[in-house]
């Protein structure tokens, strides 16, 4: 394999091995066997564990700030494409893997100095909030932007909260209850 491409690899299996066992449960030698790599090849690309959990990290968000983007583009102007957020989260839980958020997965198995994850997290987690107001802007008219800030942030909290009750429920009614409140807002 190329560089690039074992690389990838190495992201692909570990950010299996990590969402669906956890980071800490995940060892180094498993992902190495999963992936079929020699342990110096691992080492090649990736410094330690935490740089694996990065890279895993940046993996799952660029996947899911796409599939998000287009799900909600492919919805009517207004109010839908904001409650699509909800129904991409839906369609998202009723995939077999779903497992939870990946982002509150890890940081709930960090420990609180690990400054580069949480910022990671913390960054993806502003970044969905950016989405979302993006997403009021374009198609709630006379909304402030000030107000703009403050809703977003609600409906952050609300997509939140629907992603770690229904991974702990195993049922999709905190979605379907989240986006009910969310219209209420919007």
């Amino acid at each position: 394999m190329k560089q690039s491409k074992t690389k990838q690899h190495i992201i692909e299996i570990a950010s299996g091995l990590f969402y669906k066992n956890g980071y800490n449960s995940t060892g180094i030698n498993e992902i190495i066997a999963e992936a079929g790599i020699a342990k110096a090849t691992l080492y090649n690309h990736f410094k330690s564990k935490e740089d694996i959990c990065l890279a895993y990290l940046k993996h799952k968000n660029e996947i899911f700030s796409n599939d998000i983007k287009i799900f909600c583009e492919e919805r009517n102007s207004g109010k839908d494409r904001v409650l699509a957020v909800f129904d991409f989260l839906k369609a998202f839980f009723k995939q077999k893997d779903f497992n939870g958020c990946w982002c509150i997965k890890t940081v709930s198995e960090i420990p609180i100095d690990d400054v580069r994850i949480r910022h990671e997290i913390q960054l993806q987690k502003r970044q969905l909030i950016d989405f979302i107001n993006d997403l009021l802007s374009q198609n709630i008219p006379d909304l402030s932007n000030d107000e703009s800030q403050i809703i977003s942030k609600q409906i952050y909290l609300l997509y939140e909260s629907a992603v770690a009750e229904s991974h702990l429920h195993q049922n999709d009614w905190p979605i379907i209850e989240a986006k009910n409140i969310c219209k209420k807002i919007v």
